[in-house]
């Protein structure tokens, strides 16, 4: 298929009407000037919330969309409590790093105000699992340790970083029960080091904490931060899934635009985008 691409031609028109909107606003005053600005400025913008694991990838879509659209998209994400006050008021979309943090999200942001429903509470009927990404180890770069499989993280001595909380709750557990044999469970229980409440904590504990020899963990975190680690896969027979997730909001179903955003998200370009940060739809064959 021939692909061809739609560049911005500049006419002379253009150029002249341009130039005399700069060459205006350079006489007026600084007050007049922002005023101006404001008036030829997207006035349409989405306010999308979630949590840091999908964010990279959320942004770099953000972004796609807002070239195409012309719609402004403000993307935050991190930790919950920073922006959950925020959210409840003037969210439209609501991302999420994992089903079971979706439900948090559902409960966190549906309480209700003045006799009726938050601005920012989720509307269930909307909720959409959009891509997925593995667990897989990280190790120190090189792998001084030589980890080549999950097995490995068993051997006596092995020093391992796992997270229990937001959109990990239960994974390592879910990772060495995987194959039904408690052996497997108990010998992975004995060498975790450290247990952080979120997958930032647990950076930081990697980063300052050398002694750490391996970090269970999702693949996209090694990809949003190449120099930090090198990425072991897990075989199928330990490997689990889990999704990154998609919501209106009450805002957010009144807003054609929002509606449209979460379209693009589903869309081959959306794709495309969460696809550069690891995430997938299928694993590969």
């Amino acid at each position: 298929m021939m692909m061809y691409r739609i560049q911005n031609v500049v006419t002379p028109r253009r150029a002249l009407i341009a130039s005399g909107f700069l060459s205006a606003l350079a006489l007026m005053s600084p007050v007049d000037r922002a005023s101006a600005q404001a008036a030829t400025a997207p006035t349409d913008t989405l306010m999308v919330y979630g949590p840091g694991g999908p964010l990279p990838a959320m942004k770099d879509a953000a972004a796609v969309f807002e070239r195409q659209a012309g719609i402004h998209v403000v993307v935050t994400g991190g930790p919950t409590g920073p922006w959950l006050a925020k959210a409840r008021a003037d969210a439209d979309v609501i991302f999420s790093g994992a089903e079971n943090m979706m439900t948090d999200y559902i409960r966190q942001l549906g309480d209700t105000v003045g006799g009726g429903p938050r601005p920012g509470r989720i509307d269930e009927s909307t909720i959409e699992p959009l891509y997925l990404r593995p667990a897989a180890i990280l190790v120190r770069k090189g792998n001084p340790k030589h980890i080549r499989r999950f097995e490995d993280l068993f051997s006596p001595g092995m020093k391992v970083l796992v997270v229990q909380g937001a959109g990990q709750n239960g994974l390592w557990e879910d990772v060495a029960g995987h194959r039904g044999d408690i052996a497997d469970v108990r010998a992975f229980r004995r060498n975790i080091g450290a247990v952080a409440v979120n997958s930032g904590e647990a950076k930081t504990q990697w980063t300052n904490d050398l002694s750490f020899d391996a970090w269970l963990i999702w693949n996209i975190w090694q990809v949003a931060n190449p120099t930090l680690a090198d990425v072991v896969p897990l075989s199928r027979q330990w490997v689990v899934y889990r999704d990154a997730g998609v919501a209106l909001t009450m805002k957010g179903t009144t807003r054609a635009s929002a509606r449209r955003f979460v379209t693009f998200l589903r869309s081959p370009q959306g794709a495309k985008a969460f696809a550069r940060w690891g995430w997938m739809i299928k694993p590969p064959r």
